[in-house]
């Protein structure tokens, strides 16, 4: 029977993934990590820079009836933790390297996740509006118009 032999490299790389796992584990534990596979809306002020947001959409029409994620993911299952994985890494390594936009913006491929939930909810609404928005070239997000709608007026620059 053979033994097995503990070479250096080998401790070596043991030891780094156990310095990435628990570096990893205790980001997670203080990022407060369970918290974002939830729905409550508290959890997006787990960063400072959401404050405003949060602030915002509880003055806004939409309080009442609709929480972050259901404007800002997708509501099939695969393409929500798609985005909830992709936005998490996105916003983890901005807030960690700082490097993002203050005020903070949403990007293009958010934007068309907050487009496609604003007409899943309003399409009977504004069905003849999107028709005739079809036939122009671009079409702007409802949130170009309806700024306050989400966040509540005077979040938006002029």
């Amino acid at each position: 029977m053979r033994r097995f032999r503990l070479t250096l490299p080998l401790c070596i790389l043991g030891a780094l993934v156990g310095l990435l796992a628990g570096v990893g584990g205790f980001t997670f534990y203080y990022g407060e990590g369970f918290s974002y596979a939830s729905n409550n809306p508290k959890t997006c002020v787990n960063c400072h820079i959401m404050r405003d947001e949060f602030s915002s959409w509880g003055r806004s029409s939409h309080h009442h009836v609709a929480v972050c994620n259901d404007c800002h993911l997708p509501h099939e299952m695969l393409p929500k933790l798609v985005a909830k994985a992709r936005n998490g890494w996105n916003h983890s390594s901005a807030f960690t390297l700082q490097n993002f936009h203050e005020p903070i913006m949403i990007g293009p491929k958010n934007a068309a996740i907050l487009q496609a939930n604003c007409i899943r909810c309003h399409g009977e609404f504004v069905h003849e509006a999107i028709l005739m928005r079809a036939k122009v070239e671009e079409v702007d997000l409802c949130v170009h118009c309806h700024q306050g709608v989400g966040h509540g007026r005077g979040h938006f620059a002029e």
